[in-house]
């Protein structure tokens, strides 16, 4: 690993973000051996698609994590309302801070703090006042990001992007929207800029607001 890891703890606003953001990350983790768990604070169920079955976004994560390799129960869903995160400020703190003392994590992925969205800002300013002893970095969503400082970088191999698509293959609600960035093209462009500038194929980029070795 590039950076000693017993535990690694994924946070996502929603479910899809920690796939679309460091999913390959997220393959390559788990083939090493490191336990990765991953808490998703929101199913969005306000958002999805019309006529779509209550739950959905929520089995959809269940599937696709599995898809990644992490085991069922290293998973963790809370039913926040999408968009709303900072109405309920404390207690995402307070969930965080229970996932520091049951994980107990070495690293932890968050949004970056250049995410613009609001449920993203939300939690990564907690994460940030839960896991200050914690390394912490950043990942990459860039619909939602002006700047992004692009700090870190993750060397993953093609079979890692192979997890990744199938993860995010699971969202039928999502790819029926048709959304460029849920699309099998963007996400394996964006690995091959990431790897281009580190002299690899494929790579996936972090902000790092913490390294503790």
């Amino acid at each position: 690993m590039l950076i000693p890891c017993q535990r690694l703890l994924v946070l996502a606003p929603h479910t899809d973000d920690a796939e679309l953001g460091c999913g390959a990350t997220i393959a390559r983790f788990v083939e090493e051996g490191v336990p990765v768990h991953v808490a998703a604070f929101s199913t969005a169920e306000e958002s999805r698609p019309p006529g779509s079955d209550e739950g959905m976004l929520k089995k959809e994560f269940l599937r696709a994590m599995p898809a990644l390799g992490v085991e069922p129960a290293n998973l963790r869903v809370y039913d926040f309302p999408v968009r709303k995160l900072s109405y309920h400020r404390q207690e995402v703190l307070e969930e965080l801070v229970s996932l520091r003392t049951s994980v107990n994590p070495d690293m932890v992925l968050v949004p970056s703090g250049a995410d613009v969205h609001q449920d993203h800002q939300v939690l990564y300013k907690e994460a940030v006042r839960a896991f200050k002893q914690t390394t912490l970095w950043g990942y990459e969503l860039p619909w939602n990001h002006i700047t992004f400082a692009a700090q870190a970088f993750v060397i993953v191999e093609e079979r890692h992007l192979d997890r990744k698509w199938r993860a995010l293959g699971e969202y039928e609600s999502q790819l029926m929207l048709n959304r460029l960035y849920f699309q099998e093209e963007f996400v394996r462009s964006l690995a091959r800029v990431r790897g281009a500038q580190v002299g690899a194929e494929y790579a996936e980029a972090f902000e790092v607001v913490r390294t503790r070795l």
